[in-house]
C-alpha cells in the first residue's frame, strides 16, 4: 500500500492544486518512483488511498499496467482518515496476510526485494539515520534481537517503509486516526521488529526538500543500496 492521501500543508502552495505524490521528481510524480521500484522488487497488487484531490491519482496512474501493476483506490474524505484510519479503511483490500505500506512523501533506494512479508510479530518497521530536521528520531533498535521499542538513547527515525500484519488493527474502528500509537502498543508486547537501512532515503516534506531532491537527481542519479 502506498499512503497517498495527505493534504500536505507544508508542501504549500504547490500541493493547492496537485496531491504530494504526484509532484515531479526528476522528470515523473513521486509515487511513480515507487510504483517501479515496487514492480522491480515482485510486488504486482498495489493499493493507493486517496485524499485531498484525490480524483487526480486515478486519472494519472490508471489501472497501473504502465508499470505493469495493478492498482486498487481507497479514497477517503478530502481531510483524509491520517495513517492508521487509512490502512485500516483499505484493509479488505489487501488481504489477510502481512502487507507493505510505504509512505506515498518519501524517496529511498531502499531493496523491497527483501522485506519478507512473513513477519513473526505484527510489524517490521525500515528504520534510518535521524534528518537535521528531526534529530531526535523516533524508535530504538535492540542489540542483536531487532526488536524495536521507545527506550534506548540511540534512537533512529522510522521510513516510512513497514511491513504490518491486519491483526495489529484488532479493535479499531473506521474513523481517523494515526498508526503511531498501535505500532508503540505492540513494540509494549514486543511484536515489533526492525532493521537499520543507511542507502538512500529522503523526506519530501517542503518545496525546499523536494527542489533539492530533484536537483541531485538530475545532477546524478543515486543507485546502489545497503
Amino acid at each position: 500500500m502506498i499512503l497517498a492521501a495527505g493534504r500536505g500543508e507544508r508542501m504549500r502552495p504547490l500541493t493547492d492544486h496537485t496531491p504530494k505524490p504526484l509532484l515531479p521528481v526528476a522528470g515523473k510524480p513521486l509515487i511513480v518512483h515507487h510504483l517501479e521500484a515496487l514492480q522491480a522488487a515482485g510486488f504486482r497488487e498495489i493499493v493507493v488511498n486517496t485524499g485531498h484531490l484525490g480524483e487526480q491519482l486515478p486519472a494519472a496512474l490508471g489501472d497501473g499496467h504502465r508499470w505493469g501493476v495493478r492498482i486498487a483506490y481507497s479514497p477517503e474524505p478530502p481531510d483524509a482518515l491520517e495513517t492508521g484510519g487509512g490502512v485500516f479503511q483499505a484493509l479488505p483490500l489487501l488481504g489477510p496476510g502481512p502487507f507493505l505500506v510505504v509512505n506515498g512523501d518519501v524517496w529511498t533506494n531502499y531493496p523491497f526485494a527483501r522485506l519478507s512479508t512473513r513477519l513473526a510479530g505484527l510489524a517490521h518497521l525500515v528504520l534510518v539515520d535521524n534528518p537535521p530536521h528531526h534529530a531526535k528520531g523516533d524508535f530504538s533498535l535492540g542489540d542483536g534481537d531487532g526488536r524495536v521499542g521507545e527506550s534506548g538513547t540511540e534512537r533512529l527515525t522510522f521510513s516510512g517503509v513497514s511491513v504490518l500484519r491486519p491483526e495489529l488493527f484488532a479493535g479499531c474502528r473506521p474513523e481517523r486516526f494515526p498508526l503511531g500509537p498501535l505500532l508503540r502498543r505492540a513494540m509494549a508486547i514486543n511484536q515489533v521488529s526492525g532493521e537499520h537501512f543507511t542507502g538512500a532515503w529522503r523526506d519530501i516534506g517542503t518545496p525546499q526538500r523536494l527542489a533539492e531532491l530533484d536537483r541531485e537527481l538530475q545532477q546524478q542519479p543515486i543507485t546502489g543500496n545497503s
